[in-house]
């Protein structure tokens, strides 16, 4: 779904092609529904050169990559078609001027109904591209929680991350003993068939005129 809230433009619904999935386009942004298990940008050699950034470009020459998803993380994933667009997002995303909204399915079943974790984070280097909590030197990372179901030996979570490290939300699900299903880094991968961490919405400001625009993408478990 995607709706202009203050007369941003209007599109119509998800279109598949070339191996995208395009939920918005239009003369500044294309957005893309991303799969769980396809990277955002090439992997380092010798690893695969199919990406989502690859397929996009083929299909909207000069596609311009201004964020990215987790490989294993599908989901909503914007890019610019200009550079001034480009510049705009990237700049919102800098500022944290937009708004992203997850989905995941943890272990076990939580008994509050909302919460806040505020555990700093840094990169695990002898163990990359894992991230660890670490009060000393890492930097401040914010998730905010509201549990939206529970099923025998499980809770839906929606997530909005306020700040933006690596493997944020999985790394504080962890740490507070609630992995996210399926994770082949941080939990069981034998728990799920993915990761069940979905980029479900993303409210941002219209490079063009500054209009707030929200977009989403139906959670496919």
């Amino acid at each position: 779904m995607v709706g202009p809230e203050t007369g941003g433009p209007e599109t119509g619904g998800p279109e598949t092609g070339g191996g995208l999935v395009v939920v918005h386009v239009d003369d500044a942004l294309l957005v893309l529904d991303k799969p769980s298990g396809l990277h955002t940008v090439p992997a380092k050699p010798p690893g695969t050169q199919d990406c989502l950034e690859a397929r996009a470009k083929a299909a909207f020459p000069g596609a311009r990559l201004v964020h990215r998803l987790d490989r294993d993380t599908s989901g909503i994933v914007v890019m610019a078609r200009t550079a001034l667009a480009q510049r705009h997002l990237g700049w919102q995303f800098e500022r944290r001027q937009l708004e992203k909204t997850y989905v995941a399915r943890v272990a076990g079943e939580v008994a509050a109904e909302a919460g806040r974790i505020e555990l700093p984070l840094i990169a695990d280097w002898p163990n990359r591209p894992r991230q660890m909590v670490c009060h000393l030197r890492g930097k401040p990372a914010v998730t905010e929680w509201r549990r939206l179901a529970r099923e025998a030996g499980a809770t839906r979570l929606e997530l909005r991350p306020l700040t933006g490290r690596s493997h944020q939300l999985r790394v504080h699900l962890l740490a507070i003993g609630r992995p996210i299903l399926g994770d082949p880094l941080y939990g069981d991968p034998a728990s799920a068939d993915r990761l069940q961490l979905h980029a479900a919405c993303l409210r941002l400001r219209h490079p063009d005129g500054g209009a707030w625009i929200a977009f989403s993408a139906a959670v496919p478990f």
